[in-house]
C-alpha cells in the first residue's frame, strides 16, 4: 500500500494540473473533431470551402514531374505513421535529456495520443473519399480522407516541440529558427498531401486547425502546472534528481533543490525558459524546468 501510495506522490501529485488540463483539454479538442464532422457535409460544400479543393488539386497537377514526386513522397513519408513517432521520439529524447525532467515526453507523448484519436474517430465517422486514384501519385492510400492525419499529427507534434525548444534555449536567433524551421515544416507537410494527390485541401486546413487549438491547450496546462506550483510554494518542478516533495518528521513540505536544503531563498521562476542553460545546454546546477 505504502508503495502504491509512493508512486502516486512521485508522479501524480507534482503534475495534477498538467495531468487535469490535458484530458480536459484533450477531450474537448475530440469533441470538436467530431462536432466539425457532423457538420461537415453542412459547412463544406460546392458554395464554401470545398470549392478549394478542385482548384488545389488541379493546380498540383499541373506542378508534377517524376523528380518532385519523388522528393514529396519522400517529404510526406517523413510525417506518417512510421516517420514521425522516429522523429518525435529521437527530438522528445533530446529535449528530456537537457532538461532532467520528464514533461516533453508527458507533452509530446500525451499530444499526440489525442490527435491520433481526433484522427481516427473524424475519419471513421465523416468517411469521405480521397481524391481518384487516377489523380493521385502513386502509392495510393485506401483510408477515409477527412481530416488529414499527417497534416494534424504532424502540427500537433511539431507544436510542441517547438514549444519546448523555445523554453529550452534563451538564444533568440535559435528561438527564432526553431519556430520557422518548424512552421515550414508543418505548412509543407499539409501541402505534400494535397500535391501528391493524396487528401482535399479542406481536409489539409481542418488539420491544421484542429491541429493548432490542441497545441494551444496543451501550452495551457504547461503554463497551469507551473503557475500551480508556484502557488503552492512547492519550489522547482520535479527534475530527475529531484523528482517530488518529501515530508519531514512535522508533515511540513520540504524542498527537494539543493540551494533550498541549504536554507537559500526558494527559487520563484515559473517560467522554464528562465531555468534552462543558456544557449540550450544543462543547467550546472540545480533542477531545470521544462
Amino acid at each position: 500500500m505504502s508503495t502504491v501510495r509512493d508512486r502516486v506522490d512521485k508522479w501524480i501529485k507534482p503534475y495534477a494540473a498538467l495531468w487535469l488540463t490535458m484530458i480536459i483539454g484533450g477531450t474537448l479538442v475530440i469533441a470538436l473533431a467530431l462536432l466539425g464532422a457532423e457538420v461537415y457535409s453542412d459547412v463544406v460544400d460546392e458554395e464554401g470551402l470545398a470549392s478549394l479543393d478542385i482548384p488545389a488539386l488541379e493546380y498540383s497537377q499541373s506542378l508534377r514531374n517524376p523528380e518532385v514526386d519523388a522528393f514529396a513522397t519522400g517529404f510526406t513519408n517523413v510525417g506518417g505513421g512510421i516517420g514521425m513517432p522516429i522523429l518525435a521520439s529521437i527530438l522528445t529524447a533530446w529535449l528530456t535529456f537537457l532538461n532532467r525532467t520528464w514533461r516533453p515526453i508527458v507533452l509530446v507523448g500525451g499530444a499526440a495520443l489525442v490527435s491520433t484519436l481526433a484522427t481516427t474517430w473524424g475519419k471513421r465517422l465523416v468517411g469521405r473519399t480521397r481524391p481518384d486514384h487516377s489523380e493521385a501519385v502513386p502509392p495510393f492510400e485506401t483510408s477515409p480522407s477527412f481530416p488529414s492525419g499527417h497534416t494534424l499529427n504532424t502540427t500537433v507534434v511539431i507544436g510542441v516541440l517547438i514549444y519546448l525548444m523555445c523554453l529550452q534555449f534563451q538564444v533568440l536567433w535559435a528561438r527564432i529558427a526553431a519556430i520557422t524551421v518548424g512552421t515550414l515544416f508543418i505548412i509543407a507537410m499539409g501541402l505534400s498531401r494535397v500535391f501528391l494527390g493524396h487528401h482535399w485541401m479542406t481536409d489539409v486546413m481542418a488539420g491544421w486547425f484542429l491541429g493548432l487549438a490542441w497545441v494551444g491547450i496543451v501550452i495551457l496546462a504547461h503554463r497551469l502546472f507551473h503557475l500551480m506550483r508556484r502557488r503552492e510554494h512547492a519550489g522547482p518542478a520535479p527534475t530527475f534528481e529531484h523528482p517530488v516533495l518529501r515530508e519531514d518528521h512535522t508533515g511540513d513540505a520540504e524542498r527537494t533543490a539543493p540551494e533550498e536544503d541549504a536554507g537559500a531563498a526558494p527559487q520563484r521562476a515559473d517560467d522554464d525558459a528562465s531555468q534552462s542553460g543558456t544557449g540550450g545546454g544543462r543547467q550546472g546546477s540545480g533542477p531545470a524546468a521544462g
